[in-house]
């Protein structure tokens, strides 16, 4: 196995183990255990946990940005392309992870190597739905004052969602999360949310 196969294995089990321990509770040893490798062979790949662990919340993301990008850079209106970006990232979507990225945005708040990382990706991830907001515009497909506000409110809206749906499982039918993901969308471009999907019915 080459270094870098080698690494990459390191840090898929380190995704496992954080998603099933937690960031506080995992340790070296559950990621060399999970592989029936040493401690020793983990530490000659990163240095201690915490650069383990924040190498592991990058190797995550990106391949989350990967699929990001390739759903925004797809031939077609602007409009779809973000419909198909949120639905992806909706907590009722697609997307996995979920737990691990709560999990770290916690452990952030105390680990600056882990805020680090996970302040870049979050900006990058905004920056990718701004830009394609910002093509709509200039098509003429809807009108938004600000991109960049409309990314942040968007994303911020969604990560709240995921933290009620992923920490209080049955607090919200997914349905209604999955309504409400549309709405925010449609609200944000300046549209009727009818013009995105034909509605579900009043939750309420």
């Amino acid at each position: 196995m080459s270094v870098a196969e080698r690494r990459e294995e390191l840090l898929r089990a380190a995704v496992e183990q954080i998603e099933a321990r937690g960031v506080a509770a995992v340790r070296i040893a559950d990621v060399a255990s999970a592989l029936g490798v040493s401690n020793a062979l983990v530490l000659y790949h990163f240095a201690s946990k915490e650069q383990l662990v924040a190498a592991a919340f990058r190797h995550a993301a990106e391949a989350d940005l990967a699929h990001l990008r390739k759903l925004l850079g797809r031939r077609t209106s602007a409009l779809r392309r973000l419909r198909s970006a949120v639905r992806w990232y909706a907590p009722t979507g697609q997307a996995k992870g979920w737990r691990l990225w709560i999990e770290g945005w916690a452990a952030a708040l105390r680990e600056p190597a882990l805020r680090e990382v996970t302040q870049d990706l979050d900006r990058q991830w905004k920056a990718a739905l701004a830009e394609v907001i910002a093509q709509g515009v200039a098509a003429g497909e809807f009108p938004c004052p600000d991109p960049r506000a409309t990314a942040l409110r968007l994303t911020a809206f969604l990560d709240g969602l995921a933290v009620q749906l992923t920490s209080y499982p049955g607090a919200m039918p997914r349905a209604w999360a999955q309504q409400w993901a549309e709405e925010a969308l449609a609200r944000e471009l300046g549209l009727n949310s009818p013009s995105l999907t034909p509605p579900l019915g009043n939750p309420a």
